[in-house]
């Protein structure tokens, strides 16, 4: 049976940049091929060509047997090809017929939208696929997963048969990951074809039929779940051995860093986010903080870090009491922050990587004198941190939108690291990194906290928790569950935490395991 898809010697060049190089891939109908590959390797752009964003400067896209000119994503959607983007394409004050008939309006005489009709339709697709998904909802509304699901739907709505999934899970929360593959698995199961973009090697081995390698723009190999192994995968994205297992030493804590001390903290529709906790963060140690997303983690690191203010407790740095501190004067107490949304919270996006890189101390020696920014510190600063933190990009002037989820995050890292610093808030610091990117964040983590830098590891990677942190502190419905001493607890017994269910932790000391495996 021919392949419902087929790219055939796609390449294409950016100024300084071969992003494509002859890349060929085939696609089966009822399909998962998985394309993997570090930050920067091309999948995108490849996906991006396939859907019409760019146009390739060689090569030919084959559907159902047949040469087709894709020029724009109408093109795509016509061939039968539909992506979900990594950041999603919703306008949050719509409901969700208003923004899957976007571009695609249902009309009744007189050209009056049947918003109806269209809503039928949405819900009609949402009980096939199984999506469970409220035609009238407001995106604004419906968490992250849901919000994925209607990205989907829009596709279905204009009958993709070809479904680009790329980074799907970058936001997901693990349950939401679950949840996500049995409807990816649905949907071939009704004939659909999916070609998955990521570098997460669990997911690979856990969801698809087929692995495509792409690595500086070239296929360097393909594979099946079935005779893979992840070590022998992340060789093959990377192009080198990548150590898989966290090493780490016995932490050797000093005084608090951070203390908190009864934290309550509101929405704005004044709902307990955080409730009345309390805890410590020490020189030397990290703390790990475990939970399904949406239990008052986010909340917790927003007003540690001045974005968020506090209804009652105290919040001390260094002595210093910071509870209605700004984020400056936070800042410059010596506190890095890695945030859990890099493009709302950590980056402008429209601005230069070289600018991203000194958001926070732009105005401090060498990067200003008085007033006057000193733009070649900036750029040599912004040179060195490319090269040692690995960024891929053509230059430091670039805009930082121009790069790929992982190479922002990056950008992030670079810059918290690169500073003196005394603490250290990271959320979801590996959020849309590559294994190769993992093993050195993770190896940096440990290296800022064996150098006597406190550490609160905010992480919804349970085994990213575990293998890291030195403490963990479980968080559910805006509390603290209890803080456990991570050699203490299993990975079952913060699971059943984590779902609220209190479980009787052993007070006999288990083996401590300096090295755990851990599977991205």
């Amino acid at each position: 049976m021919a392949p419902i898809l087929e790219l055939r010697g796609i390449t294409k060049r950016f100024p300084g940049v071969l992003a494509n190089d002859h890349i060929d891939l085939k696609l089966n109908q009822g399909e998962i091929l998985a394309l993997l590959g570090e930050n920067g390797a091309g999948k995108t752009t490849l996906m991006n060509i396939l859907y019409g964003l760019y146009a390739p400067d060689e090569g030919e896209i084959i559907i159902k047997g047949k040469p087709v000119q894709v020029k724009s994503p109408t093109d795509a959607i016509r061939a039968g090809v539909g992506m979900v983007h990594q950041h999603f394409m919703l306008i949050p004050v719509f409901s969700v017929t208003e923004n899957v008939m976007l571009g695609e309006e249902y009309t009744r005489a007189g050209g009056i939208l049947d918003t109806t009709r269209a809503a039928n339709k949405v819900k009609e697709i949402s009980n096939q696929f199984k999506l469970n998904i409220d035609p009238y909802a407001l995106i604004e509304d419906l968490p992250v997963g849901l919000q994925q699901r209607v990205e989907i739907i829009k596709l279905l709505f204009r009958n993709a048969e070809i479904l680009i999934m790329d980074e799907p899970s970058a936001v997901l929360t693990p349950q939401e990951v679950e949840e996500l593959f049995k409807i990816m698995h649905n949907l071939i199961a009704q004939g659909k074809s999916i070609i998955f973009i990521t570098h997460k090697l669990r997911e690979v081995m856990e969801c698809a039929d087929r692995i495509l390698v792409i690595r500086s723009g070239k296929v360097v190999g393909e594979a099946v779940p079935s005779s893979a192994n992840p070590k022998k995968l992340a060789a093959m994205m990377v192009g080198r051995p990548v150590e898989l297992n966290v090493q780490k030493e016995t932490a050797k804590p000093g005084k608090p860093v951070l203390s908190v001390e009864n934290l309550t903290i509101l929405a704005k529709n004044k709902k307990v986010e955080v409730d009345d906790i309390s805890f410590d963060v020490k020189a030397g140690e990290i703390l790990g903080v475990a939970g399904v997303q949406g239990n008052g983690q986010t909340e917790l690191v927003r007003c540690l870090t001045g974005l968020m203010k506090a209804e009652s407790g105290k919040i001390s740095i260094l002595g210093k009491e910071t509870t209605h501190s700004d984020s400056r004067e936070i800042t410059e107490l010596g506190v890095a922050h890695v945030p859990e949304d890099r493009q709302k919270d950590g980056l402008v996006l429209q601005s230069p990587i070289q600018d991203n890189l000194v958001l926070n101390t732009y105005y401090q020696k060498p990067f200003a004198k008085g007033i006057v920014l000193q733009k070649d510190a900036i750029v040599k600063n912004a040179k060195n941190l490319v090269s040692a933190f690995d960024i891929r990009t053509t230059g430091p002037g670039v805009p930082v939108s121009g790069l790929s989820g992982g190479n922002q995050q990056k950008v992030i890292v670079a810059r918290e690291f690169s500073r003196p610093i005394k603490l250290l808030i990271a959320s979801q610091p590996t959020r849309g990194l590559d294994v190769g990117s993992i093993e050195y964040i993770h190896r940096r983590l440990i290296e800022k906290r064996d150098a006597g830098c406190a550490i609160l590891l905010v992480s919804t990677e349970l085994d990213e928790v575990m293998q890291l942190a030195d403490r963990i502190a479980v968080m559910y419905n805006g509390k603290i569950l209890t803080i456990v001493d991570a050699d203490l607890v299993t990975k079952e017994e913060l699971g059943l935490l984590m779902a609220g269910i209190t479980a009787k932790i052993s007070a006999k000391k288990r083996k401590a395991r300096k090295v755990r495996e851990i599977v991205t």
